[in-house]
C-alpha cells in the first residue's frame, strides 16, 4: 500500500536531462556548450593551467608568481567558457553555434596581459603596493573588473555587488555611523593593498584555490573518467538487499560516495535523481519526500572526506593545520548527518508503506571483487596524508594510482582523447571556485585594512550579552542568512573574518569555531528560501519545490543542532576528536543522543507515530544535551525517559482499545 498521491503536485518527467538541470539549478552559473575548433582551444587553455599546477607541486613557484600566472589562465577560461549574457543555450537552440563573443576574447587577452605584466615584473610589482606607478594603477584596476565580471558570470551578481559595497565602505568610510565609520582609503591605496600584496586578490582564499582545489578538482575528474561513478551507485544499488528502507538507504550511500567525485550538492543531486528516482517511485515514496530524500543526500557530498568542500581546505590553510586533521575533525559530525538522514527515511518506510524493489545488479560482494579498486586512491589520500606528506603530494599521487588503476577495466582504459578530456575538465571544474575566491580576497582585504572584521564580532558578542549561547545562535543566523547570496566558499571567507573571532573571544578554540562555520555555511545551502538542491530535486520529481524543501529541512534539521554540540562546552570538542577518550566518548553519545531525539521529534514516528507531547519531550532531550553539563544532561535524559514511556503507554492504550 503506498500514499494517495498528492493532487497538486505535476506529472514527473519520464527521462532527466541532467545537463538542463545543472544549468538551471547548480550553484554556479551555467558553462558554454561549445564544439568544434573553439572546444578544443579551450581545452588545450585548461589543459595548460593543469599543467601549471601540476608543474608547481613538482617544483613550487614563488606565490607572487604562481598566483598571478594561475588567476590569468583561469580568467581567460571563464570569459571563454562562461556566457556573459542572454541564456545558456539559446544560440544552439536557434541553430547557432554556442561560440565565445568577440568581447569574450578580448576579456580574456586582457586577463592574460594584467597578469602577465604582475607575473613579470612581480619582484618590483609587489614592493611598489604603498606608492603604485600609474601603470600600476591601471593594470590592478583591470584586474579587480575583470574578477568582478568572472564572479557575475560564474554565480551571479550578488558576490560582485558585494565587494563594490565593501569597496565603497573604504572609500567612504568617515560618512557612516559610529562605530562603522572608517578612515577613507583612496583608490591607489586600496589597489596596493587589495592586487599588490598577499592581503586581497592574491592572499589565502586564492592561492587555497589555486593548490588544494585544482588539484582535488583534476583528482574528481580522474576519478570520473575512469568509471568510479558508475561503480559507487551500482555499489550502492546493490548493498541494501531487498528490505523496505532499501531505496532510501541506497540513495543516501549513494549520496556518500558520489560526494567524493564531485563535492557539490547540486551536482550530486542531479545526478542521484537521474538514475535513483524511478527506484523511490517504485517502492512507493511520494515525489516531494522522494525529492528531499534525494536533496539531503546530495547536499552530504560538501560535507564528505575525503574531499569535503572547498571550504575544508581554507580551515587547514587559515589554522596552519594539515588537511587530514580536518578530516578527522569531520568524522564524527558527518556520521552524525547521515544518521539523522537514515532515521527519517527509517521512519518514511513505515509512514508511507514503502516496499523492496527488485534491482537488477551483481551482488554487492561481486562488485566489491571487481571493481573495488576504485576506493584505492580515496584510501591512499588519507595514508599518504598519515605519512606526513603535503596535501598537494598526497592528491597527485592519488591521481596518479586512479589513473593507473583505469587499466584494470578494458572499458575504461585510457586514449589520447579521454586523456586530453580529463585533464581540460579538471581545470574547467575550478574556474567559479577561483573567480569566487579572489573576489572574497578583496573582501577580506577590505576587512582587515579597515578593521571591520573586528566591529562587527564585537557587536555581535555585545548583542549577545556576552552569553556564549546567544552569541552562538545568533552566529548561526548571520552565517544562514549570508549563505543565501552567496556560495558556501565566500559565506565561510566572510563568517570567519567576522564570526571567527566573536566566538574565540568567549573561549571556544579556533578550530572547534572553524568547523562551526563550515558546517552552517554548507546547511545554508538547505535553508529556505533558496535552497538550490531541494529545487533541483523537485524538478526531477515533479513535485512542488517549496513543499520539497520544507522536507528537505526535516530530514537535515537534526544536522542544525550538531555544531552547537563542540561550540556550547568545552567537553563538545570530543566531538571533533580532540580532547581525551573520555571527553570524545561523552560528546558522541550525546551527539548520536540529540540527532535520535530530533529525529523522532521532526519525523513523528518512534515504533509507530508520536504525539505531540512527545515530540515535545524529545525536542527538550535533543536540545539539552547539547549543552553536555551534567544537569543538561541529566535533564534530556530525563525528558527522553519520560518520552518513550508516554508513547509505550499510548501505543498501549491505542492496541487495548484496538482489541476491545
Amino acid at each position: 500500500m503506498t500514499s494517495p498521491p498528492d493532487p497538486d503536485e505535476r506529472p514527473g518527467p519520464t527521462t532527466v536531462d541532467q545537463q538542463a538541470l545543472l544549468d538551471e539549478y547548480e550553484s554556479e552559473k551555467p558553462a558554454r556548450r561549445l564544439s568544434g575548433v573553439t572546444l578544443r582551444l579551450v581545452q588545450a587553455i585548461g589543459i595548460a593551467l593543469t599543467g601549471v599546477a601540476l608543474y608547481w607541486v613538482l617544483r613550487p613557484l614563488a606565490p607572487q608568481v604562481y598566483l598571478p600566472v594561475f588567476l590569468g589562465g583561469a580568467l581567460a577560461l571563464t570569459f571563454l567558457v562562461y556566457r556573459g549574457w542572454g541564456r545558456t543555450g539559446q544560440a544552439r537552440d536557434e541553430g547557432r553555434p554556442d561560440r565565445p563573443h568577440p568581447l569574450d576574447w578580448v576579456l580574456a587577452g586582457l586577463s592574460v596581459v594584467s597578469l602577465g605584466y604582475i607575473a613579470i615584473d612581480w619582484q618590483h610589482f609587489f614592493r611598489r603596493a604603498i606608492v603604485p606607478t600609474e601603470l600600476d594603477l591601471i593594470m590592478g584596476t583591470l584586474v579587480i573588473l575583470l574578477v568582478l565580471e568572472a564572479t557575475r558570470r560564474t554565480v551571479g551578481w550578488i558576490v560582485p555587488a558585494v565587494v563594490v559595497g565593501f569597496l565603497a565602505y573604504a572609500y567612504l568610510g568617515p560618512l557612516f555611523p559610529t562605530p562603522f565609520n572608517t578612515a577613507s582609503y583612496a583608490w591607489p591605496r586600496l589597489v596596493g593593498h587589495n592586487v599588490m600584496s598577499s592581503a586581497g586578490i592574491f592572499g589565502s582564499p586564492l592561492e587555497v584555490a589555486a593548490t588544494y582545489i585544482v588539484l582535488f578538482t583534476i583528482y574528481g575528474a580522474v576519478l570520473e573518467y575512469s568509471g568510479a561513478s558508475r561503480f559507487f551507485l551500482d555499489l550502492s544499488f546493490a548493498a541494501f538487499g531487498r528490505s523496505r528502507a532499501g531505496p532510501g538507504r541506497t540513495v543516501t550511500l549513494a549520496g556518500f560516495l558520489l560526494g567524493t567525485v564531485s563535492g557539490s550538492g547540486v551536482a550530486t543531486t542531479v545526478a542521484l535523481g537521474g538514475v535513483s528516482w524511478p527506484l523511490l517511485r517504485r517502492s512507493g515514496y511520494p515525489r516531494a519526500e522522494g525529492g528531499a530524500v534525494l536533496a539531503a543526500a546530495g547536499i552530504g557530498a560538501i560535507l564528505s572526506p575525503p574531499t569535503l568542500g572547498a571550504a575544508a581546505f581554507l580551515i587547514a590553510e587559515y589554522l596552519d593545520v594539515s588537511y587530514l586533521e580536518v578530516l578527522v575533525w569531520a568524522t564524527v559530525p558527518t556520521l552524525l548527518y547521515y544518521l539523522g538522514i537514515v532515521l527519517a527515511i527509517e521512519m518514511d518506510a513505515r509512514r508511507y508503506r514503502t516496499r523492496a524493489v527488485d534491482i537488477e545488479t551483481p551482488p554487492a560482494w561481486a562488485l566489491l571483487k571487481r571493481y573495488g579498486y576504485h576506493f584505492s586512491s580515496l584510501v591512499a589520500i588519507v595514508v599518504f596524508l598519515a605519512m606526513g606528506m603535503t596535501a598537494f603530494r598526497a592528491v597527485v599521487l592519488a591521481t596518479a594510482l586512479q589513473f593507473l588503476l583505469a587499466f584494470l577495466d578494458r572499458r575504461m582504459w585510457w586514449t589520447p582523447r579521454r586523456i586530453w578530456e580529463a585533464l581540460a575538465s579538471g581545470a574547467v571544474s575550478v574556474l567559479p571556485v577561483a573567480s569566487v575566491m579572489a573576489a572574497a580576497g578583496i573582501i577580506v582585504g577590505v576587512l582587515t585594512l579597515t578593521g571591520l572584521g573586528l566591529k562587527l564580532a564585537s557587536i555581535i558578542v555585545d548583542l549577545a550579552g556576552g552569553d556564549l549561547l546567544f552569541t552562538a545562535v545568533y552566529s548561526a543566523l548571520a552565517i544562514m542568512l549570508l549563505g543565501l547570496a552567496v556560495p558556501v566558499t565566500a559565506s565561510f571567507i566572510i563568517s570567519w573574518i567576522i564570526i571567527g573571532p566573536a566566538l574565540t573571544q568567549l573561549g571556544v578554540p579556533p578550530f572547534a569555531a572553524a568547523m562551526f562555520i563550515f558546517y552552517y555555511a554548507v546547511l545554508s545551502e538547505v535553508s529556505p528560501p533558496t535552497a538550490l538542491s531541494p529545487f533541483a530535486a523537485a524538478a526531477i520529481t515533479g513535485a512542488k519545490p517549496v513543499r520539497t524543501m520544507w522536507l528537505t529541512w526535516k530530514y537535515t534539521l537534526p544536522a542544525f543542532l550538531v555544531p552547537f554540540v563542540f561550540v556550547l562546552a568545552p567537553e563538545g570538542i570530543g566531538l571533533l576528536l580532540e580532547g581525551s577518550p573520555q571527553t570524545i566518548l561523552t560528546a558522541t553519545l550525546a551527539g548520536i543522543g540529540a540527532v535520535v531525539c530530533l529525529a523522532i521529534s521532526t519525523g513523528g514516528w518512534l515504533w509507530g507515530p508520536v504525539g505531540w507531547s512527545e515530540r515535545v519531550l524529545f525536542a527538550i532531550g535533543a536540545l539539552t544535551l547539547v549543552v553536555m553539563t551534567p544537569l543538561g544532561i541529566g535533564v534530556g535524559l530525563a525528558a527522553i525517559i519520560v518520552g518513550v514511556g508516554a508513547h509505550l503507554m499510548r501505543r498501549q492504550q491505542a492496541h487495548g482499545i484496538t482489541a476491545t
